[in-house]
């Protein structure tokens, strides 16, 4: 039986081989009628279309890269089920990226990748440093970025976040209404625009509230987990201890734990404790942790839709817009 092509499907609906390549590929060009109508044959005829041969008209790939700082934190987990979600929906393969929160790996990466390798450009820049600068090489090679969760808004890029200030001032406000009078924030790079929208919402919350808020309840921690128990075990070893912690990422909320059982800190009765997480095991925990779970897998699911359609040149109007989709407050037992 001879095999159906682009050429089989043209000539049975005397339409041009482009027209049918683009109706199959879904182009804004073609109209819908014109698409039905290719597709339904496509289908009655069995046609299996050659991704590589595709690939090469099209000068391009088929693949795009996800370059994230971390595997092990749950968000960035999720963020990729929901992108791989969308990448297969589209027939697209993706490469991940890992900088270990290290910029000499992200520069590293970028030039890689600028190197033609892929179509597109999925992001969350690595904490390390305040200018992303060297990002610009994207539009300069024509090659489409989209961040997500960590962005750079110096830099004219769609972005995918969720809404870190509402969140962490509903999250402050909880806390303030559960009675606490000294809440502590520990903070990751506080130059990463996620971070300082969170800062801000705690902030206000407070100043709005019970006009207390004392910058030096603002503890930096770092990406060296003995060194962050080490800061969260003087802040809890202190006369001055606060009654509650608000963890702007997981594993200083886990690492709040390790040290409460250390020193006999009872959660929530001496301490109340909050943090930003998707750990799916959250309400195993004893207690259980109040979380801000930020919606990761949709984060990804829309990072990807946006990054596809720039890469086919589809609907490209308001792709420069900033996407922000809501985070949910779970209150558990370490805040009750």
């Amino acid at each position: 039986m001879k095999k159906t092509n682009l050429k089989t499907l043209a000539e049975e609906l005397n339409l041009s081989i482009s027209t049918v390549s683009k109706a199959l590929g879904d182009s804004y060009e073609i109209g819908f009628e014109t698409k039905k109508k290719v597709k339904e044959l496509a289908e009655k005829l069995n046609y299996q279309p050659n991704p590589f041969a595709s690939s090469l008209r099209r000068k391009n790939s088929k693949t795009i890269a996800v370059v994230i700082p971390e595997i092990c934190n749950n968000f960035f987990s999720l963020a990729i089920d929901g992108i791989q979600s969308i990448a297969q929906e589209k027939a697209y393969d993706i490469l991940t990226y890992l900088t270990h929160e290290n910029l000499i790996n992200e520069i590293s990466t970028i030039k890689h990748l600028n190197n033609g390798r892929v179509d597109g450009v999925l992001m969350s820049i690595c904490s390390e440093i305040s200018n992303h600068a060297h990002l610009a090489e994207f539009r300069d090679n024509n090659i489409p970025l989209v961040f997500f969760d960590r962005v750079d808004e110096n830099l004219d890029f769609p972005t995918v976040t969720t809404d870190n200030y509402e969140s962490s001032y509903h999250a402050t406000q909880h806390l303030i209404d559960a009675k606490c009078k000294k809440i502590v924030f520990l903070a990751t790079s506080k130059h990463l625009s996620i971070m300082k929208k969170r800062i801000n919402g705690y902030i206000n919350a407070l100043e709005k509230t019970t006009e207390k808020f004392e910058p030096k309840n603002i503890i930096e921690c770092s990406d060296n987990n003995d060194e962050n128990l080490a800061i969260i075990r003087k802040q809890l070893e202190s006369e001055d201890r606060p009654d509650a912690i608000f963890a702007s990422v997981e594993k200083l909320a886990i690492a709040t734990y390790h040290i409460c059982r250390e020193l006999n800190i009872k959660i929530p009765e001496d301490l109340k404790v909050l943090s930003y997480s998707n750990l799916n095991t959250a309400s195993l925990l004893q207690p259980s942790l109040t979380t801000i779970s930020q919606p990761a897998f949709e984060i990804g699911r829309e990072a990807a839709s946006i990054l596809i359609k720039l890469i086919e040149k589809k609907h490209t109007d308001d792709l420069t817009n900033k996407v922000i989709i809501k985070s949910s407050l779970i209150v558990r037992d370490s805040s009750k």
